[in-house]
Formats: structure tokens, sequence, C-alpha cells
């Protein structure tokens, strides 16, 4: 039986974030042995070497002097900072924690389209938005012994990531995705080089490290597509809440690699950050069926007289 659009999309978006937090889980593997500089210039070089290599193989145009914008710097700085706060946090922390602060993500979006681009949030969405991060809250914990400067990186992992996403819609319409993503790419592993250059230099990788970065890009870049290819052919409204699946990823590979069992507080909080981004994402289709509706509505012609 052949599988409907939205359901193949929703697959994609179920295995984009297994693909994800996959990589999450073997760059975590490194962390005691390999620098987070070193770890980001190795991961960006080979994803920067398979992506060139199917823009030539493919022969897929690049304008990369379009995409040179004020938009791009911010969203290549965001994903730059987002990702040193992202592995400062992962080295210390267990993954389905972090992987959990991170479900907060779309809120924080949301509410940084309010105030930065102004587009209109109702207060229902607003209110969801408030007690999503309430949920955040209990999982960092601010004032107890769980809280550390490691919990803070996590959830500046959270705002510069939003700044990244923000950024990305206000990039030059038309521009391909891969343009994107090798730019980001080029701007990752330069840092990754320069942070490496001033944390220790270059420490040569064992046969096993080398491997598991490998498999982290293509992983990475397995995501990257699945994600893309979801977005583009299903409806947003059913194939966003698939993202969640990553926080159940991050509980299985914590648990299985890591012995990482989270606690009843994590679970709490995660779950308050779930359903609250489901809520916003209803009350987004509703919004946009109301308004599809008044657009339906106005363009109808007035009845004849008589009828």
């Amino acid at each position: 039986m052949a599988l409907s659009v939205n359901m193949r999309s929703s697959l994609l978006m179920a295995a984009a974030m297994a693909g994800f937090t996959t990589n999450d889980a073997l760059v975590k593997m490194l962390g005691g042995t390999v620098g987070a500089g070193q770890i980001m210039m190795v991961r960006g070089a080979i994803m920067l070497a398979a992506m060139l290599l199917y823009v030539r193989l493919a022969r897929v145009p690049m304008p990369v002097g379009r995409a040179m914008t004020g938009a791009m710097a911010l969203r290549a700085a965001g994903e730059v900072i987002g990702t040193v706060l992202f592995l400062f946090a992962l080295f210390h922390m267990p993954i389905a924690n972090i992987s959990a602060v991170l479900q907060a993500l779309p809120l924080a979006v949301t509410l940084g389209a309010a105030l930065v681009l102004r587009e209109p949030v109702g207060i229902r969405r607003l209110s969801a938005i408030l007690i999503g991060f309430s949920g955040v809250v209990l999982i960092i914990r601010p004032g107890m012994e769980g809280f550390s400067v490691y919990s803070l990186a996590a959830l500046g992992t959270v705002i510069f990531a939003a700044t990244r996403d923000l950024a990305t819609r206000r990039l030059p319409s038309g521009l391909p995705t891969l343009t994107v993503s090798l730019l980001t790419t080029v701007a990752m592993t330069v840092t990754g080089a320069i942070m490496m250059m001033f944390s220790g230099g270059w420490k040569p990788l064992q046969l096993a490290e080398f491997g598991i970065l490998c498999g982290s890009a293509v992983f990475l870049i397995i995501a990257y597509q699945c994600v893309i290819l979801a977005l583009r052919a299903g409806d947003i409204h059913v194939v966003a809440p698939f993202r969640y699946a990553s926080l159940l990823w991050a509980i299985i590979l914590g648990i299985v690699l890591f012995d990482e069992w989270p606690d009843m507080m994590t679970l709490a909080g995660a779950g308050i950050i779930v359903a609250t981004g489901l809520y916003t994402l209803h009350r987004e289709m509703v919004v946009t069926k109301r308004a599809g509706a008044a657009n339906i509505s106005a363009a109808s012609p007035p009845p004849a007289r008589g009828t």
C-alpha cells in the first residue's frame, strides 16, 4: 500500500530527528578526547568535501554572490555560536536534558518573530510560550543543585538557534538550500580551525575517532536532506510535530550509550515544552484556516438580487 505524501514526509522528519540525535551522541562520545574546535573543523571539512563533490557531479548552480547578505552573516553567526554553546553543554550534560531544552526552539522562534519581525501572535500562543519556558526552568533548575553554567549554555543554544532561524526567513527568495548549507559549513569549519589554534592545536586522531567524525558528518548530511524533503512535500502542521521525536531518540541513546537516566523533573519539563509546542502549532493551524476562509469570502462575488 502506497504511503500518502504527509505520511512519507512525517517519516522523513522522524528520520531527520534520529539523524540529528545520533550525530549528537557520536560527538558526545569524543568529548573527553577531542576538542570542540577540532571536532567542528574536521566534521565541517568532511561535510564540505561531500557537498562540493555533489555540486560538481550534479552541476548544481551556486549563486554565492547573491547569498552574501547581512541576513546570511547573521544566520552563520547564530549557527556558529549556537554550535559552540551546544558542544560545551553536550560534553557536560545528559543528552536527554539538553535535547529537552532544545525542544523550546519553536517557541523561541515564535516569540522572536513577534518581537523582531512584528508578526502577530495572539494571547493564547503567547501564554503557551510562557508556559513552555516554565518547562525549560524545570529542566535547568536555577537556584538548585542541578543548575550550572552548562545549563546556561544549553539555553544560549536555543537563543542563537532562534536567531539563525529568524535570519533564514530574511534570506533572498529562491536561494538554493545547498548554497545556504555550504556557506554555513564554511563558517563552521573556519571557526573550528580558529578555536583549535587557541585551545592546544591539532591532536592526532585515532582511526576510531576519525571514523566517528565521518559517521557524525554522514548522519548530519542525511538529517539535513530529510528535513528539506519533509518540509517541501508535506503539510507543515502534519510534519512539524515529528520534530519532537528527537527527545525520544535522545532519551534512548542516553540510556544505551551513556547510562544517563532522565529524572522526573526533566521528564515533566520536557512534557510541558512538547505540549505547549503542539498547542502553538494547533493555534497556527486555526489562524491559517480562518485567514484562508476570510480570503475566500472576500473573493466571492455578492449574490445576485432576487436569488
